[in-house]
């Protein structure tokens, strides 16, 4: 926006002939070297090429690690839930060089996560669950699922 109301403005002065036609043939000619144009030296420009381009490839270079951390991140995840595998996902971690892992707080989510399973999956785990259920309420469920098996036996049966 800023540059248009200069242009219109400097556009309007040189109508008014107060000078400024110079600056426009110049423009118009235009300079076929890019350095000048920036108001820089050739070695300047050079180098502040060679500055953009390496920037641009360590962006690059990052934005792929990070794309690869997620897919590694979503690989875990279909593991773990048994979920069918992604070709894209496993393309994208070889596109970042197949040494790609879980970040470091992913990874200790991941890795309590699976603690917890196993203590619960672990024998001991049934045993303290047991523990903490209450006796009643223990009978009170089984009581209600005989009966209702119970019930649903009566009805399919005419013996009983």
């Amino acid at each position: 926006m800023a540059f248009f109301v200069k242009n219109m403005i400097s556009n309007q002065v040189k109508n008014l002939g107060f000078g400024g036609g110079s600056e426009e043939k110049k423009e118009e000619g235009g300079t076929s070297d890019p350095a000048a144009a920036q108001g820089m030296t050739r070695e300047e420009y050079e180098e502040y090429q060679k500055q953009m381009i390496e920037e641009k490839m360590e962006r690059d270079a990052a934005f792929t690690q990070k794309k690869a951390e997620r897919a590694c991140l979503r690989v875990h995840l279909r593991d773990k839930y048994r979920l069918p595998k992604s070709e894209m996902d496993e393309t994208q971690i070889q596109l970042a060089g197949d040494d790609v892992d879980l970040p470091e707080d992913l990874r200790k989510m991941v890795d309590e996560d699976q603690d917890e399973e196993e203590e619960k999956d672990s024998i001991l785990g049934q045993l303290q669950n047991l523990q903490n259920m209450d006796l009643d309420t223990i009978k009170e469920k089984a009581q209600a699922t005989f009966t209702e098996i119970k019930q649903s036996a009566e009805q399919k049966c005419s013996v009983m």
